[in-house]
């Protein structure tokens, strides 16, 4: 697929579009690209038609570009553009946000002097965040230690779940087919799918319950691995838990023969 830069007023908009774009967001769209430039290529068919992109066409309609950079997607048929139309649109709102990191990455942009107000989020939600953000910081300062976690403790329900029913690897299987695809060297390749394995997900209620039922050679295995700690002083031992210098101090005191 080639970019080509097509004159903005030659572009057509598909006239059943279903996604709307009020001034406000079409005002936002601009300040993005003033900001940092066209970095989102407009999707047309080969007349020109829009297939993705009618917010960005009217954001440079309202800068006066004249060309924008542009994608045709030839291999299209009819029914497929009218369904990739909505497809593009609404596969991007089905994405979620990491809310603890979302605020930590808007609160040091702004420390950079960065205007956050280029972001896309509306003023309200913004101070939202913001203010979420500084009542933990505030907590934080009122209390130097870690916040106490309540572990929970599990009762066998009697019913072992299967194995797969304790880890999601489709995150993970989805970075390791991209990186074979890729064309790169066989040891990048390696570190990179073992730095993938990072993103598999545990259900740890469901591990907690698997382990009530597995054999013991099993369980010592799951205790070694992290899946389950039962001994606190083998989880010390392992390095899986960690005390700062002065309940490490306490610690030793009160447990002399601990390594």
């Amino acid at each position: 697929m080639q970019i080509e830069q097509i004159l903005t007023a030659e572009l057509i908009p598909y006239a059943r579009n279903s996604r709307t774009h009020n001034d406000e967001q079409v005002a936002q769209i601009a300040a993005s690209i003033r900001e940092f430039g066209f970095t989102n290529p407009v999707l047309i068919d080969d007349d020109n038609g829009i297939i993705a992109g009618h917010g960005r066409v009217m954001a440079a309609t309202r800068l006066k570009l004249d060309t924008v950079p542009c994608i045709r997607l030839s291999h299209l048929s009819d029914i497929q553009k009218r369904a990739y139309i909505i497809a593009d649109n609404k596969l991007a709102l089905n994405s979620g946000w990491d809310d603890e990191l979302l605020k930590l990455e808007l609160q040091e942009l702004q420390e950079l002097d960065f205007n956050i107000d280029l972001l896309g989020f509306d003023v309200p939600e913004l101070d939202s965040l913001l203010d979420e953000l500084a009542d933990n910081n505030d907590a934080s300062k009122d209390n130097p230690y870690t916040t106490k976690v309540s572990s929970p403790v599990y009762q066998p329900t009697g019913d072992k779940p299967s194995e797969s029913e304790l880890y999601d690897f489709e995150k993970a299987q989805s970075l390791i087919d991209q990186i074979n695809y890729a064309e790169l060297p066989l040891e990048i390749k390696k570190f990179l799918t073992l730095a993938a394995y990072r993103h598999v997900r545990f259900d740890f209620s469901k591990i907690a319950e698997y382990y009530c039922h597995a054999p013991k050679e099993v369980q010592e295995l799951m205790e070694d691995s992290a899946l389950v700690i039962i001994d606190f002083n083998k989880a010390l031992e392992l390095g899986y838990v960690k005390l700062n210098e002065e309940l490490s101090e306490i610690y030793s005191s009160e447990y002399p023969d601990a390594e």
